[in-house]
């Protein structure tokens, strides 16, 4: 019996690119696996070119497992582990700040080392000697972040009706960032056995020194970074199983005013309200209308007849008066 080791099938085709590329710059015609099939321009010796391929392969692979992958890339080209796993978006995971209690969101804007720090103590857990080496937000941003937490926990109560929701800030040489997260698990519900929705939203604040408007108030220019991950099984016994995974990102940037630094919330709260409605939109077209129109023409749907004879019917009637006329002619 075959089995299929899929940490093997990466590393495998990983040393497929690299051997293509040496036997084309040996002056030896390599036809395995055509490489710009693949979108792999770059020498995948070199960081650019090993980072370029691993991207492209991740793009390929099932969402779902996006950790496993990128595991088994690391183990293939260790030098690119850090930079895998700060430029491809994992499913939120969840921890709990044993200060308090509250469970809090997982990702590498809240990372240090093997620490992360919680939203609700600003400590970084598990408990560390080290960790008051760690990176914190400053006083003002700190104060900022608190606020975002509090509003942004309604907002994720009021559209998603449960989940989790976390905020993190962090100082920049000219302005700062910010992280919207959210994270809503379904199970058992109607015909959806489990499901996962998983929203990063990364917004880099630049305030506008020139910028001063007549009432004393400024302007900042906004740029929100949004990716989404939606993994989701159904099971119908009447149809069977069914994995619905994918994965979005959209840009966006704007210039608003604001008036202190407490307007910045309300200002990255709308930007992140506007792209969650558009990307809700985008993946309902993108993916479950894109799945139920596959389905659909893969088979032929009990209505078919149904919706055909009203057309049938009139085209026949249309048939015979036109007989009718040609003969009395």
């Amino acid at each position: 019996m075959l089995t299929y080791d899929r940490g093997r099938a990466v590393k495998c085709f990983l040393m497929l690119q690299m051997y293509s590329y040496a036997l084309a710059h040996a002056g030896i015609a390599a036809n395995p696996v055509s490489i710009k099939r693949y979108g792999m321009s770059s020498d995948p010796t070199t960081a650019n070119g090993g980072m370029t391929t691993c991207l492209n392969l991740l793009r390929r692979m099932p969402p779902r497992q996006v950790e496993t992958d990128v595991y088994n890339l690391t183990r293939v080209i260790p030098s690119l582990a850090e930079d895998l796993y700060q430029r491809v978006d994992h499913p939120l995971q969840v921890a709990v700040d044993p200060a308090n209690g509250r469970k809090y969101l997982l990702c590498d804007y809240n990372r240090d080392g093997d620490l992360y720090r919680s939203p609700w103590t600003n400590q970084y857990n598990p408990s560390s000697k080290t960790s008051g080496e760690a990176f914190y937000p400053s006083e003002t941003l700190r104060e900022l972040e608190i606020q975002a937490n509090e509003i942004f926990d309604s907002y994720r109560e009021l559209y998603y009706q449960g989940g989790l929701s976390s905020v993190y800030m962090w100082d920049l040489e000219s302005g700062f960032a910010a992280c919207f997260l959210v994270k809503k698990d379904v199970e058992n519900q109607r015909f959806v056995e489990k499901g996962e929705w998983n929203s990063i939203h990364v917004i880099e604040v630049q305030e506008s020194s020139t910028d001063v408007l007549e009432k004393g108030s400024k302007k900042a220019t906004y740029r929100l970074t949004t990716s989404v991950l939606l993994l989701m099984k159904v099971n119908r016994p009447e149809l069977g199983d069914l994995t619905l995974d994918g994965t979005l990102t959209r840009q966006a940037e704007r210039t608003m005013e604001f008036e202190d630094q407490f307007t910045h919330v309300s200002n990255m709260g709308h930007m992140v309200e506007d792209m969650e409605i558009d990307m809700r939109s985008s993946l309902d077209g993108l993916y479950i209308s894109k799945t139920r129109e596959v389905i659909n023409g893969m088979r032929k749907l009990q209505q078919t007849p149904a919706l055909a004879n009203p057309f049938v019917g009139e085209l026949t009637g249309a048939v015979l008066k036109h007989g009718q006329k040609k003969h009395e002619e």
